[in-house]
């Protein structure tokens, strides 16, 4: 079968529910420590509740991907799923920042708010995984660059929108204070519009996407002809791990680094900034909520900051040298949150962690893929999903602890998460590729 082209509306299309899923991915980002820190938690556990995001990654995904591999159904093959995902993030998004307003104690309130959050974890890698199958499912090899770069433009462009909402509501009069232990209504109403928009987002690609059948889909991937090199790779991930080439855990190292370092920047941030721009800790007062409402900004800069740091990328002769320049000056980024007591100077700061986070996106699958066969390589990436994934699991369990030992000042975890990046741009010249 030739594989026919896409036009550049029908790739759009593919991918545009991505733009809602992801405003709900930032607003969970940018605000779930604010959310947590107003109903009480100390900032030494805010850390924990950052366990669930990156652990239900681990478990869903490879779980959609493996079920809707086996799926067809009149409604399509991912689509299925990505509609129970949305549909269970937008009840999940209109319950979470409600959870101070229920009148419960304190531990309900927060153990009510830790199980919403689970569900807003599980279903938004529900709604996440179907768009990036869709494009390998229905794109031909030629135009998939094409196709993941659009993905790609709608993932910033919801992110920035998601980080702003907080900002914008409060800046057009939406209260941005309430009494304590309560989510202010700045707060709860940009949950209450991005879940608006990721149902119509959802909605419109469903709308508009038809899945191919059965036996489009064998012939469009010659299937028949690769039945048996499918079934040799069938092969358990144990062994895969085992017999991995040396690049995939030297990539790894670095991006346990790297990970690291922006579970912190997602964790104390707010807290962060609250104590060296606001002068305050008290969660609260109008300086904390202001900062909630800044952290959403300034994450919105360093988005505008990887966004332009992508184009600067491709002009570095060698990947490794691009990378490792990227990690130091969102490493240095990181570093120079201590010394500024300026909100608008931070913008400098998150700038250059702006680009560190766009070489994260594309530099270690670039290398990886250098170093991997045809075969088994869907199953490498899979895997590889892991280093993104247990190293934030690892620092959200040690970073009460890390918190303690720079003395209690969440800033310090930002010049903690700087040293990390560091320590990724040494480590990205021990890995081992054709490119080197």
């Amino acid at each position: 079968m030739q594989k026919r082209d896409l036009s550049f509306w029908q790739m759009w299309n593919l991918s545009f529910g991505f733009f809602g899923v992801q405003i709900a991915y930032a607003l969970q980002s940018a605000n779930i420590s604010r959310i947590f820190a107003t109903l009480g938690a100390d900032p030494h556990d805010l850390s924990f509740f950052w366990i669930l995001p990156p652990l239900m990654g681990m478990i869903v995904q490879p779980l959609v991907g493996t079920w809707s591999d086996k799926t067809w159904c009149r409604w399509g093959r991912r689509k299925p799923y990505l509609y129970l995902g949305a549909l269970v993030a937008v009840a999940v998004m209109a319950f979470l920042p409600n959870a101070g307003s229920l009148g419960l104690t304190v531990k309900m309130a927060m153990s009510f708010g830790l199980v919403m959050l689970m569900l807003l974890d599980t279903s938004i890698n529900m709604a996440m995984q179907p768009f990036k199958m869709m494009v390998g499912d229905m794109v031909n090899e030629r135009q998939k660059a094409k196709a993941y770069s659009i993905q790609s433009l709608l993932c910033n462009a919801g992110s920035l929108v998601g980080y702003l909402f907080p900002y914008i509501f409060t800046w057009i009069g939406i209260s941005n204070v309430a009494p304590e232990g309560v989510i202010p209504d700045s707060v709860i109403y940009s949950f209450y519009v991005g879940a608006a928009i990721l149902i119509l987002c959802v909605l419109y690609t469903g709308a508009s996407v038809k899945e191919m059948d059965p036996k489009e889909y064998a012939a469009f991937h010659n299937i028949s002809e690769k039945a048996a090199d499918e079934a040799e790779k069938k092969q358990g991930l144990l062994t895969l791990l085992v017999h991995a080439p040396k690049a995939f855990w030297q990539i790894g190292l670095v991006q346990f680094f790297s990970w690291v370092a922006f579970l912190y920047m997602w964790t104390y941030t707010n807290g962060g900034i609250a104590e060296t721009v606001w002068h305050t800790t008290d969660v609260a007062s109008a300086g904390y909520q202001a900062a909630g409402d800044w952290v959403g900004v300034l994450f919105a800069v360093q988005a505008v900051g990887s966004i332009l740091w992508a184009l600067v990328l491709p002009l570095f002769k060698r990947v490794k040298v691009g990378y490792a320049v990227s990690l130091v000056l969102g490493g240095l980024g990181f570093m120079s949150t201590i010394f500024i007591h300026d909100q608008y100077l931070l913008f400098i700061s998150y700038l250059l962690i702006g680009c560190g986070w766009a070489a994260m996106l594309a530099m270690p699958f670039a290398l990886l893929t250098n170093s991997l066969s045809g075969s088994s390589m869907g199953a490498y990436l899979g895997l590889f999903n892991c280093t993104i994934c247990l190293p934030q699991i690892i620092a959200a369990l040690v970073g009460g602890l890390l918190l303690k030992a720079v003395g209690g000042e969440q800033i310090m975890m930002l010049f903690v998460a700087g040293v990390s990046l560091l320590l990724g741009a040494v480590a990205v010249f021990g890995i081992q590729t054709k490119e080197q």
